[in-house]
């Protein structure tokens, strides 16, 4: 595959000339979505080369049997799987006989483009058939975000140079298998086929989790821009419906179909009344018109970027990354259901399950906080407070009890779904991104009623999870964690991760404060809690023990925290003296060889101080980087990010600007030689970070929104807005200075580089 073939715009991901190496690539780079649905960008005609068919729905998955070599005790029994969905986009094209199939004809002029401003996917191409007959196809598609059960098809073909039969056959197809299963399994049971005029329905379930989809379509024509109607056959089979319709087009007319598709699902109707849902919501699009729907389309995306939008002077291909990653994580994730989650792939692709990690709670809250309305972040915590029941499930399968809580390291539904040891049972920190998740969303929007409300049945949860979990050692006589794994995940079975330590003492002292202000000031919900959790007195004094105790390794000779214990032990050979011919070293080494090198996968020591930069100093952070940064090689999407926020605290600028950009077009680059597979969306919450925490360096530790804003030399400037108690502040930095502009009704105090700036409603500070 060709890596540098997305050609740099500031607005649109395009793509020009027609390589067959890329097909897959861009079939994860050109996905579209809309929060509740989404698809790869497969064509919408045949295509008989190398392509990923997907198209997946929300909340809708498969318990699909875990594959093991070996069993031990505390397996999930299955690994969840997003489903590859029915596929509602199929438009079968003949041409005098000939089908229209991008790889046996000859293709000219193909041009894609993705419309980020417009969430609207364009394809154009002349294609030359066996025959020497030309044709020419215009496409437009998207997913409608103001009906987000509906998708919209407007397929134009023009004959360049002949009069001729031209054959359209629109289908649905729910016979559609997952790429990535572990037994090759078909997780759809068809249920009901039904047709009307110029429209079909095909109702499944999935076997085990009895999710309900009635895909549906409904076509209509135009000939040069005038609606017509044309008689057609039906073709039922065991799995799909589809329609022929045959007309004579002279060369140079423009035959246009229009399908209206989608899904209507048993999360949100009754499963008797899908199909009767999915004909009225597609009616209702018909009606609209897609000329219409577009314009709601551009309406409701104006809205996003309203808010979201980055903007980067003198740097268009950065500009571009950032809005493609704002992009993804807004067709992804819209917030308006609680029930659904942000995957590491989106509706991307199949890695990874399509399930939650807690990618969520540590990268992607401080985005949808800053970006939207604070229910939105909101949402995104109560997806775990109704899977609370669940982690203290998991916690019990492995020996924890009182009500103790280990949340998934992979989940859908709340249970643990992840297979690998080495994560399931010992990458145990992601506990304590849950009540970092909380304090996050509670320091940034001032809504404490989230702690009595939910928050605090959570914190007690984990709390208890922490203080089981620690081992008093007489030999410290400290409280110890054994048998981790931190988030290097090049590090297994470790004893005293620093961070997972940290992150243990730094919950239970958070639990415990906030216990004391709810007894102090919110008597009437902390007797509820109280009796509901069963906590007593018996069970703080052992929280705090546990905390006030806790070991963390540390180094005098290097003056640092230890990654865990034993680390020194190994040969700490720099990152960069490795021969390039040994990296990636997932790909070119032994696990054992990993496993006993100094190397580091992500940010590990380094995610702690940039949780809690307000607890360290400037000058013990800048020796923390110096010391871990040149042993990682960033070989998780999530590394970069986190080290250009620090590079940018520490006054690092080229090498914040570096890590950005490995980060921003990690997949329109394609770094790792993987987006075939999907794109990384929530890693593209860091990207977002790196700028508005990074270069920005957005702050609100105390209360109040803080700034201490950098420039790359690379840019001209930059600006960016956020959304804060209910103030949009717009931050605009270049090489003279910066500047702050209220877009809202009420005054903000905030600090610039330390110093106390009140910008009042409408105003435009400059410093």
């Amino acid at each position: 595959m060709n890596q540098n073939y997305i050609i740099p715009n500031e607005w649109s991901i395009i793509e020009e000339g027609f390589h067959k190496e890329n097909i897959t690539a861009s079939e994860s780079i050109f996905s579209i979505g809309n929060g509740a649905m989404g698809q790869r960008a497969n064509f919408e005609e045949t295509y008989s080369g190398d392509t990923f068919q997907g198209s997946y729905i929300g909340g809708i998955y498969y318990p699909d049997k875990t594959r093991v070599g070996w069993w031990k005790n505390g397996y999930p029994e299955y690994f969840a799987k997003v489903l590859n969905a029915p596929n509602w986009i199929g438009i079968n094209v003949n041409i005098n006989g000939h089908p229209l199939d991008l790889n046996t004809c000859k293709v000219f002029n193909f041009e894609r483009e993705l419309d980020m401003k417009e969430g609207i996917l364009y394809r154009s191409f002349i294609a030359e058939l066996a025959d020497g007959n030309q044709v020419k196809i215009n496409t437009i598609r998207f997913l409608s975000i103001d009906i987000n059960e509906v998708g919209a098809i407007k397929y134009s073909i023009t004959p360049v140079n002949f009069s001729g039969e031209i054959e359209f056959i629109p289908y649905i197809d729910a016979g559609i298998v997952n790429d990535d299963s572990n037994y090759d399994e078909f997780f759809w049971k068809i249920l009901q086929l039904e047709e009307g005029k110029n429209e079909a329905y095909i109702l499944s379930k999935t076997y085990k989790t009895d999710f309900h989809v009635c895909t549906g379509m409904k076509v209509e024509f135009a000939l040069n821009e005038n609606k017509i109607d044309l008689p057609y056959e039906s073709e039922i089979k065991e799995k799909s419906i589809a329609f022929k319709y045959k007309t004579h087009l002279k060369q140079g007319d423009t035959f246009t179909l229009f399908k209206y598709g989608g899904y209507t699902q048993s999360m949100n109707h009754l499963k008797e009344k899908l199909i009767f849902a999915s004909e009225k919501v597609l009616q209702k699009a018909s009606i609209i018109g897609f000329d219409d729907l577009i314009q709601k389309q551009k309406q409701a995306w104006a809205k996003i970027w309203e808010t979201a939008d980055i903007v980067i002077e003198g740097d268009v291909k950065a500009q571009q990354a950032i809005r493609f990653n704002i992009f993804q994580l807004n067709q992804t994730y819209l917030g308006e259901d609680s029930r659904l989650n942000i995957g590491p792939k989106g509706f991307t692709g199949e890695k990874y399950g399509g399930s939650t990690y807690w990618d969520t709670e540590a990268y992607c809250i401080p985005f949808y906080m800053s970006t939207k309305d604070k229910d939105v972040a909101k949402n995104l915590l109560l997806y775990r407070y109704y899977h609370l029941n669940k982690a203290i499930e998991n916690a019990k399968k492995l020996g924890f009890k009182n009500g103790a809580a280990l949340y998934p390291m992979v989940t859908m539904n709340g249970e643990e779904c992840h297979n690998e040891w080495e994560i399931t049972f010992e990458e145990i920190h992601r506990n304590g991104a849950m009540i970092y998740a909380i304090y996050n969303y509670v320091n940034y929007t001032n809504d404490f009623s989230y702690i009595p409300q939910y928050g605090m049945e959570v914190m007690i949860a984990v709390a208890r999870f922490w203080q089981q979990r620690a081992t008093f050692s007489k030999a410290k006589n400290k409280y110890v964690i054994l048998g981790v794994t931190g988030p290097n995940e090049y590090e297994n079975n470790v004893n005293n991760n620093w961070y997972t330590n940290y992150l243990a003492k730094w919950c239970i002292e958070y639990t415990l404060e906030n216990l004391q202000i709810l007894n102090n000031d919110y008597s009437e919900d902390y007797q509820k809690i109280i009796s509901k959790t069963n906590f007593s007195q018996s069970d703080f004094d052992a929280m705090k023990e546990v905390a006030e105790k806790m070991y963390f390794p540390y180094s005098e000779e290097k003056g640092v925290f230890l990654q865990q214990d034993g680390f020194l032990d190994k040969e700490l050979i720099p990152v960069d003296q490795l021969p390039k011919s040994e990296r990636p070293i997932n790909q070119k080494w032994s696990w054992d060889r990993i496993l006993r090198s100094p190397y580091i996968k992500q940010a590990d020591v380094l995610q702690g101080l940039y949780f809690f930069e307000n607890k360290f100093d400037t000058k013990t952070i800048e020796e923390h980087f110096d010391f871990y940064e040149p042993l990682t090689v960033h070989e998780s999407s999530l590394s970069p990010c986190v080290h250009s926020i620090i590079a940018s605290k520490i006054n690092r600028i080229d090498k914040a600007y570096e890590m950005y950009l490995r980060t921003a077009r990690l997949d329109l680059d394609d770094y790792n030689h993987e987006v075939h597979e999907g794109l990384h969306i929530t890693s593209m919450a860091g990207t977002w970070l790196s700028i508005v925490q990074g270069f920005g360096g957005m702050r609100n530790f105390e209360g109040i929104l803080s700034f201490s804003p950098q420039i790359p030399k690379e840019w001209k400037a930059y600006s960016f807005k956020i959304n804060f108690r209910g103030t949009t502040l717009k931050v605009f930095k270049d090489h003279k200075g910066s500047r702050f502009t209220n877009e809202s009704d009420t005054p903000i105090d905030i600090l610039v580089h330390g110093k106390k700036v009140i910008v009042n409603s409408e105003e435009l500070i400059e410093i």
